[in-house]
């Protein structure tokens, strides 16, 4: 126990044991779920990404692993650089969680490569154990959707809290991200982020922006989280 408790705390880079593997995956999780946490009360208001929160728990370990492989070893260093210059391809789409399953890939890979099989095979379980929790608990999953709204107004009207009123009906929380001028100037466009209180009500909420934007271009867009699960009514 005085050893395990001195390894956490002399700043001495684990080995590869099965006490050293199961040390380094495990406490790197553990701490990356804090971060997570913390990361999903710093932005409980203005939004967050699942995938993002989930993000942050996968990396941690899976880095951890990495430096326990790399140890001192300058040309597995440099190699390993060369090889995670793969997941670039991968990080176009912007998903935080795809990017993390092909770097925890290329990382077991890496392992694979060095001659450590039985060390992958225990960290690549343990990860998936850690992925299938966060998965069937749904972890940082949001309750209700959120979905960006557009609308297109005359350069005339003084967009600025005019929606409020219609919004605050309809919406359990909305916000103005952007506004951009669009057909030469004689119009604008201004985009918010909301949570529907209903999703069966945005027939009658577009009804109403409508009536108050002059029936000009309205873009009410869906997540792809939800587009399964949603319908219009």
């Amino acid at each position: 126990m005085e050893d395990f408790f001195y390894s956490l705390t002399s700043g001495e880079a684990a080995v590869l044991t099965w006490s050293g593997v199961l040390e380094t995956v495990l406490s790197a999780a553990v701490i990356g779920l804090i971060i997570s946490l913390v990361y999903l009360f710093t932005h409980r208001k203005e939004g967050y990404s699942q995938a993002f929160c989930v993000a942050l728990i996968l990396l941690a370990p899976i880095v951890g692993m990495v430096i326990l492989v790399i140890g001192n070893n300058v040309a597995t260093a440099f190699s390993l650089a060369g090889a995670f210059a793969l997941v670039r391809f991968r990080s176009a789409p912007g998903d935080p969680k795809d990017i993390a399953y092909v770097f925890m890939s290329v990382t077991m890979g890496l392992t694979c490569g060095l001659g450590y099989v039985i060390w992958a095979a225990m960290a690549t379980l343990i990860m998936c154990v850690i992925i299938l929790i966060l998965h069937f608990t749904n972890y940082a999953g949001k309750k209700k959707e959120t979905y960006d709204l557009k609308i297109t107004v005359p350069e005339t009207l003084n967009y600025v809290g005019a929606f409020d009123e219609c919004l605050k009906k309809y919406c359990t929380n909305y916000k103005m991200i952007r506004v951009k001028s669009v057909d030469f100037g004689a119009l604008f466009e201004i985009s918010f982020n909301i949570t529907m209180k209903d999703s069966k009500q945005i027939r009658e909420m577009m009804d109403d922006l409508r009536a108050m934007n002059g029936n000009l271009k309205i873009v009410f867009s869906v997540p792809e989280s939800a587009v399964k699960s949603f319908h219009f009514q």
